[in-house]
């Protein structure tokens, strides 16, 4: 029965870190997969910033619950709260239109966008515990 609970929340865990990392998508006017094709390693930067960023808040949630439906709703609270960061950030940023610079791979708003999301999804973390 321990394996079987293994692989249901693993199966789980790709489910919604593939989910998550839809949505992110969903959220950009430009395509993700289009831009990394064409190396652009703004987009890349912050991708992958997302992607660590959804996955901690999933690590955390799988770690600090026995349940999984208490797993997969406190990672939706955790990554909900990551978006909102992302577009507090948006509007405290009103000069700088993150996506437009990030589609003209400037690579310092990558670097900033993966640390944001790094660093949010550290803070957010510590409050699903």
């Amino acid at each position: 029965m321990i394996v079987v609970d293994i692989v249901v929340s693993i199966i789980v865990i790709i489910v919604l870190q593939l989910l998550g990392m839809a949505v992110f998508s969903w959220m950009t006017p430009f395509n993700d997969l289009e831009e990394l094709k064409k190396g652009n390693t703004a987009v890349g930067l912050a991708f992958g910033g997302k992607f660590l960023g959804t996955a901690i808040i999933l690590g955390v949630s799988a770690y600090t619950n026995s349940s999984i439906w208490h797993m997969i709703l406190w990672f939706a609270v955790g990554y909900v709260c990551l978006i909102v960061a992302y577009w507090v950030l948006e509007l405290a940023t009103p000069g700088l239109k993150l996506s437009e610079h990030l589609k003209d791979g400037n690579v310092a708003v990558g670097i900033l966008l993966c640390f944001v999301f790094i660093g949010m999804s550290f803070a957010i973390s510590s409050l699903i515990v």
